[in-house]
Formats: C-alpha cells, sequence, structure tokens
C-alpha cells in the first residue's frame, strides 16, 4: 500500500530543523520501503505493507522522535484519499503570482464539513471546498490580505492543520503515483 505522511512544524523559521535524507532513514528504519521526500517542509511518499493505516502515525511520530528528539505530528493519507483530495482541486486553481492556493489537511477530530462554521470564510474573495482530509483554499493574491485564511493561523485550529501549497500537493501526487 502507497501512501502520503505530512508532517506538522519542521524547517520552519529555523525551528524543528530536519534533514530530509536523515528523514528518509528513520521512515527506512521503521520498516517503509520506497520512501521519498520531497522539498523541505516534511512531505513523505513511500510504501508499507506491515501496518494498517491507523498504525503509522504513532509508528512515524516515534521513530521521528527517537532520531531528531522532535514531537512531530504527522497525518497519513492512502494513496486513494491523497487521490480524491487532489482531484476535488479545480484545475484553474495555481498558486503563483495572480492566486494562492492552499490545501488544508485535517487532523481526524477536525475532519468534517462543519468545521468550516468556524472559519472566517469571506464568500466574496475566499473560495473554499471542504473534501474528506482537508479544506481547499483560493484567494486573488490582489486581496490575500482581506482573506478570511489569514484569521487561521490566529486561531486554534490552526494547530489541528497542516497546509501545503496546491502545487506542491499535486507534485506529491505525481511522485505517489511514482512508487
Amino acid at each position: 500500500m502507497k501512501y502520503v505522511a505530512l508532517l506538522r512544524g519542521i524547517n520552519v523559521g529555523g525551528k524543528n530543523k530536519v534533514d530530509m535524507k536523515k528523514l528518509k532513514l528513520a521512515f527506512e528504519e521503521a520498516g517503509m520501503s520506497s520512501v521519498t521526500t520531497y522539498i523541505n517542509s516534511g512531505n513523505i511518499i513511500f510504501a508499507d505493507e506491515s501496518n494498517r493505516k491507523e498504525q503509522l502515525a504513532p509508528v512515524l511520530e516515534r521513530a521521528i522522535d527517537s532520531r531528531f528528539n522532535l514531537k512531530i505530528n504527522v497525518l497519513v493519507y492512502d494513496e486513494g484519499e491523497f487521490q480524491k483530495i487532489v482531484e476535488a482541486i479545480p484545475e484553474n486553481w495555481s498558486n503563483d503570482q495572480q492566486m494562492k492556493s492552499d490545501v488544508l489537511f485535517l487532523w481526524q477530530d477536525v475532519d468534517e464539513e462543519t468545521v468550516l462554521d468556524g472559519l472566517a470564510i469571506k464568500p466574496d474573495i475566499d473560495q473554499v471546498i471542504y473534501v474528506p482530509g482537508a479544506i481547499l483554499w483560493a484567494v486573488s493574491r490582489d486581496v490575500v490580505t482581506k482573506s478570511g485564511m489569514v484569521k487561521i493561523v490566529e486561531s486554534a485550529f490552526y494547530q489541528r492543520v497542516t497546509i501545503r501549497n496546491v502545487n506542491t500537493v499535486r507534485k506529491i501526487q505525481g511522485l505517489l503515483q511514482k512508487i
């Protein structure tokens, strides 16, 4: 079975520094195979035949703690779950000079459509879509500072997500298909 692991809070602002080669090794030592990392923000694509999906995050969190002495939260999506999230991203969404488009990957305890009710979504500015496992959020760059998304960083909800831009998510999907 193929998976994507998303680590929250590594290599951000000089904190929780994790070398990707050492992270790859930690995953391999934890029994994962075909391990590939993508950029420095904690995106790992891998295969595993030994564990059920529910067991993987704790196994990987322990491996990271053991190797790096860091308590890092890990989200794990199987290939099918990740594919459904990617397919839900509108084709015209990009992350470039005109548009800021992100995927907010959700921890299980906040993974329900009603989570949108607690967010400061501005319908005239923000395009927001819930899909199981994630919230897709896009806004025009010229009004990004007026977007409700900027309020997320100030909220308790922010601790229950890990965010990747749509370009990164699409690249991870491509790597997942190659293993």
